[in-house]
């Protein structure tokens, strides 16, 4: 069955936006559940394989571990992890196997490494060719997470990822096999380095040719020093930040830095609950099941509320899909006008995520929202029912145990985090935009408000190292409009397009008004600058992006919620499409395997996603 009715203790509106999400879900919605039901009717299959099969599963197995999987009846927990120790933020997974294969084997059962799957990062990538495979190493991640339990020899799964598309590549694959119990395990944000917005000065100054490269590298070193996410609030932390809000993870885990006892502790507890809840004991809880609209719904008020990565807009649509939810950017939109701006971490201030911990973190946004109603309090989690447990915060007792203390009350920094009665803003930090140019989403929560209105003259442009060239020859001059358009995922996976934000921060800072239409990403670090993105339908699929003409006037309104160009009608609906050569962006650094994701992909308002999902 579809998710029940909502409780009268929630707000109307979020209410009702629920309700409108479970009926148009409801068949693909029970669809889904009957073919996880029939999954786990089924029962654990690990007995029910051919003996040959049995005997390659525990080959490599220690004799304890190999008893136990060839007679025993205990749990057998898959980890899929996305180690690799290039990458600051999963670095630290590389010891996280030895603690959940210990905790499983006290719980009486075993736990494999059952696969690996690929984790890019879009820092290295940012402006670089490699970034056109960034979108699409979501769907690679599922597809790779698929492989990974396609043994059917698990009773439950951890995953074991952080950043941007791996997280939600990891969830899609994890509904594929959403009659197990999925717990997912963070690994935290590395310490405080050089601040954010210190940082952001580096990169303008550089971009104005006043500093040199050598003062850019040791900004960049200073911030990214150490082991863990990237401190700034992009999509690697706001997936932690809905991993939680939604259930995923243990209470309080998102935002303990990595290597600690703490954090160990955590790590050892997840492993713990995930042997609890599988279908051999009493309190089995499938992830197809325990996420649910409602669960969806919860993570979409946390977007707004903590002023998430745009990315998401994406990324939950696709997420909702797995599980036969239809989500749409007007759910998001609703939302976001009932729910208020509660933190402030850049680039929606000068704190960063450590900075938001401290001051009382996800304990006190979901204390927060639960308080108001905008949260559904009646849901499942790993951890239990409700969401109430997830107000409290983990602690380590003088013995090293791990326990749990209700979170604090009261915000440790108003200039970082406030209550729902004192927000930041009365609504949500992103907001839907529609008119002639179609739909895109803008990222109010970082612009000034004198800035949600921006019209002037179209320049146009097909690259951002296009920008970058007009920018350098100072050709980029008054008040104006960048269309960066050919950016969608079917013309070249649609890239982020951080590049661009330093030279147009430079010249709304000289006193220019200045915007950004695009049909590509910035994800959660998007700034100051206005910038509606996602534009969809995308350039490369006929979207009206491709009619602009230099000079054409552009009306962005992030007040009313319109995106339009003020051209003659007449004029307007006898123009074709600008051409574009993709040929460039279709070959090298891999891009070549990845043409079939290009002519599958679907529009960025359905997910951006080559699944047929739902």
């Amino acid at each position: 069955m579809a998710a029940s009715a909502t409780p009268s203790s929630v707000n109307a509106r979020l209410g009702e936006v629920t309700e409108r999400i479970v009926r148009r879900s409801y068949d693909n919605r029970s669809r889904y559940l009957d073919r996880i039901a029939a999954a786990a009717e089924k029962g654990p299959s690990r007995a029910k394989l051919g003996c040959a099969n049995q005997a390659h599963g525990f080959a490599a197995c220690g004799p304890g571990d190999k008893a136990m999987l060839r007679e025993g009846a205990g749990a057998n927990l898959a980890i899929v992890t996305a180690y690799n120790d290039m990458l600051s933020a999963h670095q630290p997974y590389e010891h996280y196997p030895d603690l959940i294969r210990a905790a499983a084997r006290a719980a009486g059962g075993v736990a494999q490494v059952a696969g690996g799957v690929p984790a890019m990062c879009d820092g290295v990538t940012q402006g670089e060719a490699g970034m056109e495979l960034s979108l699409f190493s979501r769907d690679v991640i599922a597809l790779a997470t698929a492989v990974a339990l396609s043994h059917q020899t698990f009773d439950a799964a951890v995953f074991l990822g952080i950043c941007d598309k791996i997280v939600p590549g990891l969830v899609i694959g994890a509904l594929s096999f959403g009659h197990l119990p999925a717990v997912f395990i963070p690994a935290g944000p590395m310490t405080s380095g050089l601040p954010n917005d210190e940082k952001a000065k580096i990169r303008q100054l550089f971009a104005e040719g006043k500093v040199g490269r050598d003062a850019l590298l040791e900004a960049e070193s200073l911030s990214y020093h150490g082991p863990g996410t990237c401190t700034f609030y992009g999509t690697a932390n706001t997936n932690q930040m809905m991993m939680e809000i939604m259930g995923l993870h243990l209470p309080g885990a998102s935002f303990v830095n990595p290597n600690t006892p703490l954090r160990d502790a955590l790590t050892t507890a997840a492993a713990e609950r995930a042997m609890a809840i599988t279908a051999l004991g009493n309190g089995y809880a499938p992830v197809g099941r325990m996420l649910d609209e409602k669960a969806f719904v919860n993570g979409v008020v946390g977007l707004h509320a903590t002023g998430g990565s745009t990315n998401h807009t994406l990324h939950v649509v696709a997420m909702a899909a797995a599980a036969g939810i239809k989500l749409t950017w007007d759910d998001f939109s609703d939302l976001a006008d009932i729910t208020p701006l509660l933190c402030r971490v850049y680039p929606n201030g000068k704190a960063d995520v450590n900075h938001f911990h401290a001051a009382g973190g996800m304990g006190f946004v979901i204390r927060e929202l639960l308080g108001d109603g905008l949260l559904h309090r009646d849901v499942e989690t790993v951890w239990g029912s409700g969401l109430d447990a997830y107000t409290q915060e983990p602690t380590l007792a003088p013995d090293g145990s791990l326990a749990w203390r209700d979170g604090t009350p009261t915000s440790g920094d108003e200039a970082v985090l406030r209550g729902a009665k004192a927000p930041f803003q009365a609504t949500g930090g992103l907001k839907l935009l529609s008119g002639d140019l179609g739909r895109a989403v803008i990222k109010t929560s970082a612009i000034a408000p004198e800035r949600h209105i921006i019209e002037a003259p179209a320049k146009v442009f097909h690259s951002q190292e296009e920008l970058q060239k007009a920018f350098k020859a100072g050709e980029l001059k008054g008040d104006f409009v960048a269309v960066v358009r050919y950016q969608g995922p079917k013309a070249n996976g649609m890239p982020e397009l951080h590049k661009l934000m330093p030279p147009l921060g430079v010249l709304q800072d000289r006193g220019n008004k200045v915007a950004l239409v695009t049909d590509g990403r910035l994800s959660g670090a998007s700034g100051k600058v206005p910038a509606a993105i996602h534009v969809t339908p995308e350039a490369a699929d006929g979207g009206a992006i491709a009619l602009i003409r230099e000079g054409d006037i552009v009306r962005l309104d992030a007040v009313a919620g319109t995106l339009t160009v003020l051209v003659d009608p007449a004029e307007w609906a006898a123009r074709s499409p600008a051409p574009a050569d993709l040929e460039p962006s279709h070959w090298g650094v891999g891009r070549e395997l990845f043409g079939a994701f290009r002519g599958a992909v679907g529009t960025a308002d359905t997910g951006a996603t080559i699944f047929a999902l739902g």
